[in-house]
């Protein structure tokens, strides 16, 4: 940690939460108040937490509401020719029968890297699609903070970007830090964890400091051995060690160092990510399910579930059991259902 060029080296700054913003008023829509003062965890209203989808379980995910919006007004992402053709050469939709299952690979334990990363790309797409405001601050400015030496056009904040440029820059930095699926899925969650705490929106003029961000924290949270600031240079050439240190010393100050993600939070957003999918053509791929991959899941199931009895019988609960692994006399051996693998 004492490394000169890690994120907790440098002195911080005196705080200026105090204060608004450099330049944070003129994005300030008329008749607004600015939040520099921003609220304490501990401060927050207890139904603020009813309605923050990166806390409470039961609140709908931001993203998702965002993309019913261009779904109900018939609109929804370009699609590459390769996608069309391919939707077009598959034909029917792969449905399991009594001979064959059909399964993707990717599970909420152990989601798929580049299924799930494009996903991601697709609700940070119809964040900016569907922003309703202009509301950013200076620090993910990316004209006076710009990720390339040679800056970005003037009009870069009046064209949405596509969803596939979000997943070239997506995609770009996981596979170069050799992030895992989880922590795509932990990116989101910040982002709009971000959205709701700080008042402020996605746009695109700031969406990739923020989901630089995002990613910077979600590495480190999830991943044992995090990848350091230093390492983003090396992938991002012309950022900085010390604007890489601010980026995620003002994104922890804007989440009011709230990192923790439930696992119920976790497991919701997966299935909306797996929902938007589907609703976009975007569908995992199928195959047939495997003798040895049927046996590896049978056994993490029985794994998952000695757990949960034996935290139910610590707990002084009465032990549950299925018909199949009832027995009555101790002299009758498990009945196992017959499977027909293909």
């Amino acid at each position: 940690m004492g490394n000169k060029n890690s994120c907790c080296a440098y002195s911080t700054p005196p705080s200026r939460r105090k204060d608004v913003p450099q330049n944070f008023e003129e994005y300030l829509p008329e008749g607004e108040e600015s939040i520099g003062n921003l609220q304490h965890i501990s401060e927050r209203e207890i139904e603020d937490w009813d309605t923050d989808p990166s806390l409470h379980p039961k609140a709908g995910t931001l993203f998702l509401e965002r993309s019913k919006i261009s779904l109900e007004n018939g609109l929804s992402r370009k699609k590459s020719q390769n996608h069309i053709s391919e939707l077009r050469g598959s034909g029917l939709k792969k449905s399991s029968s009594c001979s064959t299952i059909y399964l993707d690979d990717s599970t909420v334990s152990q989601p798929n890297l580049k299924n799930t990363v494009k996903c991601v790309s697709l609700a940070i797409y119809y964040h900016i699609k569907n922003r309703t405001s202009e509301r950013y601050m200076e620090i993910f400015d990316e004209k006076k903070h710009p990720l390339t030496r040679d800056g970005v056009p003037q009009d870069y904040d009046q064209h949405n970007p596509e969803h596939k440029q979000i997943y070239r820059f997506i995609r770009t930095l996981f596979n170069s830090a050799q992030l895992t699926a989880e922590c795509a899925i932990i990116t989101l969650v910040y982002l709009e964890r971000l959205l709701t705490y700080a008042d402020i929106d996605i746009t695109p003029g700031n969406w990739k400091r923020i989901v630089l961000g995002a990613i910077l924290l979600s590495s480190k949270v999830w991943d044992d051995q995090a990848v350091w600031n230093v390492d983003y240079c090396q992938i991002l050439k012309d950022i900085t060690v010390e604007d890489m240190n601010e980026l995620e010393r003002q994104f922890l100050e804007m989440l009011q160092f709230n990192i923790n993600v439930p696992s119920s939070v976790y497991a919701k957003y997966y299935f909306d990510l797996r929902s938007l999918a589907e609703a976009n053509d975007l569908a995992f791929p199928g195959e047939p399910l495997s003798k040895e991959r049927a046996q590896k899941l049978e056994a993490m199931s029985r794994i998952c579930e000695d757990r949960i009895t034996a935290e139910a019988l610590k707990n002084g609960l009465k032990k549950w059991s299925s018909l199949d692994n009832v027995n009555a006399m101790g002299n009758i051996a498990p009945r196992r259902s017959v499977a027909i693998l293909s």
